[in-house]
């Protein structure tokens, strides 16, 4: 019995058999580091969440054909996503964007495209490019949330507020057929328990097709490693954390699409959690699991808002 709506049922429902995920990295920056916004970006911000800064060496076309190799000799994969994620990768003019989204259509194992961005960083006009290709592949539109408090949004340095992540909610809303994720961080200092659970509660109240749930980690060169080297301040502890996801899981409707549960990076960049790691991640993932058979709970067990996923859809 599956207890969440986790992101392989939902591959597998929407194509009929395993689907796999091509990371590329277009070269993008981002308005909280060329000085637009800020400087130096978010605090736990590595290298806009690459670790292989070499990829930036190849082109997307070559990165996505060494990636489908990759997965396919591991996984005999035969579909796959190309997910743009490092930075920003809406931060440009549609007439730039194009040409390197467009690197998908020469590949014709690729049944989706997946773009993560900023909620501040997708005009009307994005969208529109966006929307182009939902007619050819099933698209994703990745916004960091975080959180939905603007206290946490500072400690953060986002550069944005809660009320631009609702704007442009509200305008995906105008394409429904691009599918909407949001990346959420659970353990923040700057919060307690309810905090975290009313960043649930707010995600459930817009109907988002997808969540990334990630646990703060820290990683060496970040802002937040200095901050937490000067101040040390609580990590959570993994059966903590797992608890704390299955409450959050529980607040969101059924048919929201959990497409993360945790979060990991390289063991010599990682301060802490320790358990943040790919070779811990199985641990991670089995205590989530342990804790939703113990409760005997699912995902929208408690969820205050019962309204369909994604209206018109």
């Amino acid at each position: 019995m599956e207890r969440y709506y986790s992101y392989s049922k939902y591959l597998r429902e929407t194509f009929g058999e395993k689907v796999f995920r091509i990371t590329v990295d277009a070269g993008f920056t981002c308005p909280n580091r060329d000085g637009t916004k800020g400087r130096g970006g978010c605090i736990y911000c590595y290298s806009g969440s690459e670790y292989r800064p070499e990829k930036r060496a190849l082109s997307v076309r070559e990165q996505i054909r060494e990636g489908m190799e990759r997965v396919r000799r591991r996984y005999g994969a035969e579909k796959f996503l190309v997910y743009f994620q490092a930075y920003t990768n809406t931060y440009a003019p549609p007439e730039v964007l194009k040409p390197i989204y467009d690197a998908i259509r020469e590949f014709k194992e690729v049944v989706g495209l997946i773009v993560g961005t900023r909620p501040d960083c997708v005009p009307d006009e994005v969208l529109e490019l966006l929307n182009s290709y939902t007619s050819d592949y099933l698209v994703w539109l990745e916004l960091g949330l975080e959180s939905s408090h603007f206290k946490s949004l500072r400690f953060m340095n986002r550069g944005h507020g809660v009320s631009d992540f609702i704007d442009a909610v509200l305008r995906v809303r105008k394409f429904p057929k691009i599918n909407l994720c949001a990346h959420t961080i659970l353990g923040l200092p700057t919060e307690d328990y309810e905090d975290m659970l009313e960043t649930a509660d707010f995600i459930a109240s817009l109907r988002l097709d997808g969540v990334k749930i990630h646990p703060l980690h820290v990683i060496r060169g970040t802002k937040l490693a200095e901050i937490y080297q000067e101040k040390p301040f609580k990590l959570l502890e993994l059966e903590e954390y797992a608890k704390l996801v299955v409450d959050f899981i529980e607040r969101l409707p059924e048919k929201t699409v959990i497409q993360r549960i945790t979060g990991e990076a390289p063991p010599e960049l990682l301060v802490g959690p320790s358990w943040c790691t790919q070779r811990e991640k199985p641990k991670v993932i089995e205590a989530i699991r342990r804790e939703f058979e113990r409760r005997d709970t699912r995902q929208g067990a408690k969820c205050r808002f019962r309204g369909e996923v994604w209206a018109g859809k």
